[in-house]
């Protein structure tokens, strides 16, 4: 029975514990068609969750963004919106399809319309992952597909709806909308891929995304490309990151969304063994802050996208 003295209730769902699952940081005022969003640096890992983990919080903590959003915390000062989860992406990563899950770590069949067999999927990191990054299993059982479900209803939907709303206001404001998709690599992957086969790979401080230029207009990837560049990074293009799903679902040029993801070496800016910031996050923060300005400014005197842009409304 349920309801009697507490005894035999059922409890919340986890997703009760983030409160709130994510966040919009608005500008003081809505200035610029540029939308920021950090899908991976949610750091709330509830009870339910790790009781259910094989793994403690520490090693789940190896496929998170940290920090990513703090790193972006200058979207304010140019007039744009930060949107963020609180969840983590061991628990549900949100750059992903809705439903690519992995039958690996469900009991039961899955629905018919899930997409079971892409490389994500078959590399354990589906919409509900089944290994952190590093290849460790993450769970001691299987999951319910129900389980998969009501996370997907209560976390997925809402923040691909609000991110679905900011580009949709952007746009309706200026004309136009550009989303920057904020991310963090380990170093260890952080290496311009070899063309010469002698194994001689370069270090990269930044990978910039657009899909292979398909989801984004040039000027915007040469703007951050060549002001990082500038402060002295080493940045390549789509290599090895050409961008998630979010940059593919959210980058449609043609209609006037614009989508770039940025990866920043996690070695630049924090100690990747404890996790903690590194005396240099202050520095990369800022120049971050510089490349965001700049990337503004230059949609604002037309030199990234080539057209007149409206000006936000009175």
């Amino acid at each position: 029975m349920t309801g009697e003295s507490g005894r035999g209730e059922t409890p919340p769902p986890a997703e009760s514990e983030f409160s709130p699952p994510f966040e919009v940081i608005e500008p003081g005022e809505l200035t610029s068609p540029l939308v920021f969003s950090s899908p991976h640096s949610g750091r709330v890992y509830p009870e339910r969750f790790l009781a259910a983990a094989k793994l403690d919080a520490a090693s789940l903590r190896r496929s998170e963004d940290a920090y990513v959003d703090e790193l972006f915390a200058s979207a304010g000062a140019v007039g744009a919106p930060l949107l963020l989860a609180h969840f983590p992406r061991a628990y549900l990563d949100l750059n992903r399809e809705p439903y690519e899950l992995d039958p690996k770590l469900f009991e039961g069949p899955l629905p018919q319309f899930a997409n079971t067999r892409s490389l994500r999927v078959a590399a354990g990191l589906g919409t509900i992952p089944r290994v952190v990054a590093d290849a460790r299993e993450i769970y001691s059982g299987r999951l319910s597909v129900d389980e998969a479900l009501r996370r997907i209803e209560a976390l997925y939907k809402p923040y691909h709806a609000a991110l679905r709303g900011l580009m949709e206001r952007a746009q309706e404001r200026f004309g136009v909308a550009i989303l920057v998709d904020c991310h963090s690599m380990p170093s260890s992957s952080a290496r311009e891929p070899s063309m010469s086969g002698r194994g001689d790979k370069r270090r990269l401080d930044f990978v910039i995304g657009d899909r292979y230029g398909a989801s984004a207009a040039p000027g915007v990837v040469e703007g951050v490309e060549a002001r990082l560049r500038a402060l002295g990074y080493q940045v390549q293009r789509n290599r090895p990151y050409a961008g998630g799903f979010i940059t593919e679902h959210f980058g449609r040029p043609a209609a006037g969304w614009h989508a770039v993801q940025v990866e920043v070496s996690r070695g630049l800016y924090m100690d990747e063994a404890t996790l903690d910031k590194s005396p240099r996050f202050a520095a990369v923060a800022a120049d971050l802050a510089e490349v965001v300005s700049g990337l503004a400014l230059d949609i604002e005197t037309d030199k990234t996208l080539g057209g007149p842009r409206r000006m936000a409304a009175e």
